[in-house]
């Protein structure tokens, strides 16, 4: 099957790891670093961690309180951020795309006698104000982010939002070191760390100075010319002394243009609905001969799609039990991040049928509740295998086996983060799996089993599909 006129199985990463990189030894991590702001903090999932760095991947969670602005920053690797809390307003700035959002401020004509032409006060009133489109999100959103765009976040909300972000730095798009880097137009931040066990190392680690965003870089006097500004302008550019770091409070909250909030749900619902490939078939009425080709095929496209709502579920049983995918021909900015993304909720003591990507690396973030994964190599090793947790994740290298299983007195819910926009999976049990799919002789002779097993094992699970139900039920449904 060809996605977009290419196969599924081309990639467009490139290997990052050191020489010898194996994934012998599997762990879940938990945040290993944190990052206080003014108005939020981030947690960093291990850096140094020689998995993740194998798999050119890397994680952190950003908790941003209400009224705070997450500060403009572009990033060298294309990453998906999943929101796990709250909502908010992003704003992405794509280069070559014109501002649609404008607004421009009509005067009276009393207005117009009271301030004179040319004055300062007539200058302030005639101004307006033009920007890119800005996107409302929510709860449950998966939210895609190119490699070099500009991006900022605020939160518009009454509660503090969180969000997971995954980072793909062996994508093709990434020309610099196989690591997550992250420029920043505004303010100051500081780079992550290794997490020192003692107190000492850890309070010589927070007073390290903090790192300046790259206006700071640039000569002031030549920044000044280059913007037409002056100099005291040009500093304050530059976040000299600014101890405020990413996120910072708004404290009159912030004012933009942009459709009203239940507007905008009902257009997103309207998107929602169609399929992909008719939300840029027509023109709206009176801009048939008004695009330039980058407007409808880049400028416009939607950065974001709900993965949240069991009305989407790609797979779901009557337990409650569902699976929603996310790829490029749900959301097509995923195939320019080379990203795609899944949510899974399993009901108390369900399973996932054991298998593998076939084509990506997956890096799955628990959610809620908790459960056993398993995770067995090429040699048929056990190289992961353990109770997972809220806010753990764990690294699921290509073409490694996995089996998951909600705990018996809680569910187990968790969003999965793929390195390719169309990730194939190979299922192992089931009626689309790999045992189905052969011959009982086959089975047989592989497994040197009678035809009476042979069949047992082929058509046992017959009528589940990817989600498993626990055995004694099936003993039940058998026996009534």
């Amino acid at each position: 099957m060809m996605f977009g006129g290419k196969s599924p199985w081309q990639s467009m990463r490139t290997f990052s790891g050191p020489r010898g990189c194996r994934f012998d030894r599997l762990a879940a991590l938990n945040p290993s670093q944190r990052m206080q702001f003014e108005a939020g903090m981030t947690e960093y999932y291990e850096w140094d961690n020689e998995m993740m760095q194998c798999a050119g991947v890397a994680a952190c969670r950003h908790m941003l309180e209400p009224r705070g602005l997450m500060l403009p920053q572009y990033n060298n690797a294309p990453s998906l951020m999943y929101i796990v809390q709250g909502r908010g307003i992003m704003g992405t700035v794509f280069p070559g795309c014109p501002e649609t959002f404008q607004s421009f401020q009509q005067q009276s004509e009393t207005e117009q006698e009271e301030f004179p032409m040319g004055s300062e006060s007539w200058r302030q009133q005639m101004m307006r104000d033009e920007h890119q489109k800005v996107h409302r999100f929510k709860q449950g959103d998966i939210i895609a982010l190119p490699a070099g765009v500009t991006y900022w976040c605020y939160n518009d909300g009454d509660m503090p939002m969180v969000s997971m972000q995954v980072y793909d730095a062996s994508n093709a798009a990434n020309q610099l070191v196989p690591r997550e880097r992250r420029f920043f137009m505004a303010g100051t931040h500081k780079m992550p760390r290794r997490m020192y066990e003692t107190e000492q190392q850890q309070t010589m680690e927070m007073m390290q100075p903090m790192g300046q965003n790259i206006f700071s870089g640039f000569d002031t006097q030549m920044l000044a010319e280059a913007l037409g500004v002056n100099l005291e302008m040009a500093q304050q550019l530059q976040s000299q002394n600014d101890p405020r770091g990413e996120m910072v409070f708004v404290k009159e909250g912030l004012r933009m243009l942009m459709p009203s909030r239940s507007q905008e749900m009902q257009q997103q619902e309207f998107e929602e609905s169609m399929p992909t490939w008719k939300q840029y078939d027509e023109p709206m009425p009176g801009m048939r001969n008004m695009t330039n080709g980058l407007d409808e095929m880049f400028c416009m496209m939607k950065i974001r799609s709900n993965i949240d709502m069991p009305s989407r579920a790609d797979y779901f049983n009557q337990k409650g039990s569902r699976i929603s995918m996310l790829n490029s021909q749900k959301l097509d900015v995923l195939s320019v991040v080379q990203m795609s993304a899944s949510r899974v909720v399993l009901q108390r003591n369900m399973m996932i049928t054991p298998y593998w990507y076939m084509n990506c690396h997956s890096l799955m973030y628990v959610t809620g509740g908790h459960g056993r994964v398993q995770v067995v190599n090429h040699r048929g090793q056990t190289v992961f295998d353990g109770q997972m947790r809220q806010g753990q994740i764990l690294l699921i290298p290509q073409n490694y086996a996995v089996l998951k299983r909600a705990a018996e007195n809680q569910m187990f819910h968790w969003v999965s983060f793929m390195t390719n926009p169309n990730p194939m999976t190979s299922q192992m049990v089931g009626k689309d799996s790999v045992l189905r799919a052969m011959p009982l002789q086959v089975l047989m002779y592989s497994y040197r089993l009678s035809m009476e097993q042979a069949r047992m094992l082929k058509f046992r699970r017959q009528h589940e599909m990817t989600i498993l139900g626990p055995m004694y039920e099936m003993q039940m449904g058998s026996n009534e």
